[in-house]
């Protein structure tokens, strides 16, 4: 065995002994003593988390993930969690040979990919994931966004590119996400959409755009996207840079000094959307950290970056 080799395996036991070794009476009181007003804060409140990323792959994430909703939900947040699922379709795509086309970041859904995303989206991820919750001791129902006409979608109108069944959300009725909630359900709600009145077509919609809408029409409290990255980072390089809290008004000028760019730039424009739309908070925190979602609503340090 190496030397390197063996200081890591040190190091792995020693991360093991820290994860296994209980807390003493007092840390666990101060545990309860600082989670307890953010409890009283949050119950009857709705909170919409986007799911996605690693939290979305990862078999120990999933599992903390719906703890974390649980959790929640026991003690009375209406929490809903909205999802997509990319990496799996694209999957689905290649086992039957169709080509996963993107032009800007959004997916050209033609007639036969549509129907696979409709397909792993509301069928196979959506019921995994109420499994999921149901096995945790959870209250869950899936939907899409079709059901009880709840996202409503038309076509990207776009000269250059036919984006085919990829639409874009023209309207959120909310109904029967707030009946679930009220009768202390789950409601877990994937990105497929109906046309508007008369277009009988289903859309494949941008899950993050979807979520932020969907947390505007139940007037809820709190947006969180659970992502693959830390926050925003000052320095995409550098984890240490991550900027905890940051107004809207601030967003501008992180953007425009390139700060925000790239991939951050959707995810920070769902964040606008919900603060425009009247939803107090919103954060991009990291999935790819166990339970960063309770971490984030019950305690002191909070994690990821909040946009206010």
């Amino acid at each position: 065995m190496t030397t390197d080799t063996a200081n890591n395996s040190a190091d792995e036991r020693q991360r093991c002994e820290n994860r296994d070794r209980p807390l003493d009476n007092a840390h666990w009181a101060d545990v309860l003593v600082q989670a307890m007003p953010y409890f009283k804060k949050w119950v009857g409140k709705v909170v919409v988390v986007k799911y996605g990323g690693n939290a979305m792959l990862n078999d120990e994430l999933k599992a903390a993930v719906m703890k974390d909703l649980v959790l929640l939900n026991t003690i009375g947040v209406h929490v809903v969690l909205v999802h997509g699922g990319g990496p799996e379709i694209n999957k689905m795509l290649d086992r039957v040979g169709k080509e996963s086309k993107f032009v800007d970041g959004l997916r050209c859904t033609d007639a036969d990919t549509m129907e696979i995303v409709e397909m792993v989206l509301s069928g196979k991820l959506n019921k995994e994931i109420v499994g999921m919750l149901l096995r945790e001791g959870g209250k869950a129902v899936g939907l899409s966004g079709v059901d009880g006409g709840l996202i409503r979608a038309k076509k990207i109108n776009n000269d250059k590119i036919d984006y085919g069944y990829t639409g874009e959300v023209t309207e959120v009725r909310p109904d029967i996400a707030a009946s679930l909630l009220s009768q202390g359900f789950i409601p877990v709600i994937s990105t497929v959409a109906v046309g508007e009145d008369g277009d009988t077509n289903r859309y494949n919609i941008n899950a993050d755009t979807a979520a932020a809408k969907i947390a505007v029409a139940l007037h809820a409290e709190k947006f969180v996207q659970l992502t693959n990255v830390p926050g925003i980072l000052r320095d995409t390089g550098d984890s240490s840079s991550l900027i905890a809290r940051v107004s809207k008004a601030e967003l501008e000028a992180l953007v425009n000094d390139g700060i925000v760019a790239g991939g951050m730039i959707p995810k920070v424009e769902c964040c606008i959307t919900a603060l425009a739309g009247g939803v107090e908070r919103t954060h991009i925190i990291d999935g790819r950290v166990p339970h960063s979602l309770l971490i984030e609503m019950f305690s002191d340090r909070g994690i990821g970056t909040m946009i206010y």
